[in-house]
């Protein structure tokens, strides 16, 4: 067994939630307020959670 862990990235870990079957999801930024400017599709798609690419899951694994 190695002597020292890696330790667990407090913010990463606030900001990415790992789902059941792997996959990382993330809120999506630049929807709280001043979204008058932006399209109302633009506004609706960004209340959807995000997903973490494949690659992506595999860089960060270490500090999730």
């Amino acid at each position: 067994m190695a002597k020292c862990k890696q330790k667990t990235h407090k913010a990463t870990k606030k900001v990415l939630k790992v789902r059941p079957n792997g996959t990382v999801s993330y809120k999506k930024s630049g929807g709280n307020h001043k979204t008058a400017k932006d399209s109302s599709k633009v506004v609706r798609q960004r209340r959807k959670q995000g997903t973490l690419s494949k690659g992506e899951v595999n860089r960060l694994k270490s500090v999730i």
